[in-house]
């Protein structure tokens, strides 16, 4: 079949099309960029222009585009079976896929759950903390906590935890807040204090919440080390085992949404390996599969799974599940995927990376009068664009600065998303050192465009 010249498929877009996180008032204003193809770390678009991908098709691309040892995988598994549904079977990759992650997950990980995104993985994890505590006998638990500005997701029991107001402030009727905790960003960046004094202060207010609440609380919720969507907030040091040693003394679960910070990102397989932590719950997506197929699963302790080994006649199974639980194909690819995890030694070589990007990060500043704030763990980064630096006063939203920056990133190549004024860098983990240098030079020379 011959394709659609890309003035066609602009006008169908443009009738036919509703996309995510996007003002279509804005996109209907001038022709969409449409991908074709990709090879390694770059995609192409429908006219032959090639384009870094520095956020990773939204953060999940691991080892590039059309990589041979997942393309293979995903081509055999079809000649064996595209999906069978697990409700009362099994089948051969989830089976392996799940022994593989638990090798992979921090202690006491011993069970999987699948799922299809990082939303329902955490809907899956809040679901059983709720039941959990209900068939522990102690059914006041059923306050979650969670930290402010943070985001897990769009379906409703995801948004309660992961409340963001410019997001969700029209579901807000219709949702179970979450008890907010701030963390230390909100006084370091907002109030100005040093970053011990506003560890100290995350830390009280934390401990403020769990002494008011604390035998309400079903499970604390948190992105260890970087909570994503809210703007690429970084926690220091220290912070990750402090929330855990609050919520054993209260009793409370541990849930770590690793969906945007697993499989290598910050520079371990998983961020709570930074500081030794071990969760109860651990919510895994995007770079699950390389970025090739929806999965997500969510992984449990041992001690968890057993409050739910109840006589049938009790009807106390956990009783969720979606259609695609353990798609064979997904699961192909995500065991091809942790193989090239080992034999190209990533989560090493993403360290390093990180270094290197790290001291290209560090010159930034100096290049331009309009950069706040520079965050960053691994390959996971958010430049803070504002008015004043002096001040911290933000750019005016109607001026879309982040935005401006794309545009300009995208007429030299480079793929950019912004959150508001955050540019986002998240490139793929198989990124060269040159094409890192390419990506931050790209970068600063947007904002510099965007901002004058």
């Amino acid at each position: 079949m011959t394709r659609p010249s890309t003035a066609e498929l602009a006008a169908w877009d443009h009738q036919y099309l509703w996309h995510p996180f996007t003002q279509m008032r804005d996109w209907l204003a001038e022709p969409p960029l449409i991908i074709e193809r990709g090879e390694g770390n770059y995609l192409f678009d429908t006219e032959g222009r090639r384009y870094l991908d520095g956020v990773s098709s939204l953060w999940c691309n691991v080892h590039g585009h059309r990589k041979a040892e997942l393309d293979a995988a995903l081509q055999a598994q079809g000649d064996q079976i595209a999906h069978s549904t697990m409700l009362g079977l099994a089948n051969v990759p989830a089976t392996i896929l799940a022994k593989r992650l638990i090798a992979e997950a921090p202690p006491p990980m011993q069970r999987v759950f699948y799922s299809d995104a990082g939303a329902t993985a955490v809907e899956v994890a809040l679901k059983l903390a709720l039941q959990y505590w209900q068939l522990r006998g102690e059914p006041r638990r059923t306050r979650f906590v969670a930290l402010t500005e943070s985001y897990h997701g769009d379906t409703l029991g995801a948004v309660g935890v992961g409340y963001s107001e410019t997001f969700h402030r029209f579901f807000r009727p219709v949702i179970t807040p979450a008890l907010r905790i701030d963390p230390p960003h909100v006084f370091r960046w907002q109030q100005h204090q040093t970053p011990e004094r506003a560890l100290e202060l995350a830390l009280t207010d934390a401990e403020r919440v769990f002494t008011a609440h604390g035998d309400e609380v079903a499970a604390l919720i948190v992105e260890p080390l970087m909570q994503g969507a809210a703007g690429m907030w970084a926690q220091p040091t220290g912070y990750l085992p402090r929330l855990r040693e609050l919520t054993r003394r209260h009793g409370a679960l541990m849930i770590c949404d690793e969906v945007a910070t697993g499989f290598g990102r910050t520079g371990k397989m998983f961020a709570v390996q930074h500081e030794g932590v071990e969760p109860d719950i651990l919510c895994l997506g995007k770079g699950i599969t390389g970025g090739y197929l929806p999965l997500a699963a969510t992984l449990t302790s041992e001690a968890l799974f057993e409050a739910f080994l109840s006589p049938y006649e009790s009807f106390e199974a956990f009783f969720h599940g979606h259609t695609y639980t353990g798609n064979p194909l997904a699961c192909a690819v995500a065991l091809a995927n942790l193989d090239l995890f080992e034999s190209e030694q990533v989560v090493k070589r993403t360290g390093e990376r990180a270094c290197y990007l790290a001291g290209l990060l560090a010159e930034l500043p100096a290049r331009a009068a309009h950069i706040g704030d520079i965050r960053q763990w691994g390959l996971m980064v958010g430049i803070e664009l504002v008015r004043d630096r002096s001040t911290r006063a933000p750019f005016d939203p109607a001026l879309k600065i982040g935005q401006r920056v794309v545009r300009a990133a995208r007429e030299r190549g480079v793929i950019l998303r912004p959150l508001g004024n955050v540019v986002i860098l998240m490139p793929p983990l198989s990124i060269s050192p040159d094409e890192l240098a390419h990506l931050v030079q790209v970068t600063i020379d947007s904002i510099q465009i965007a901002c004058s």
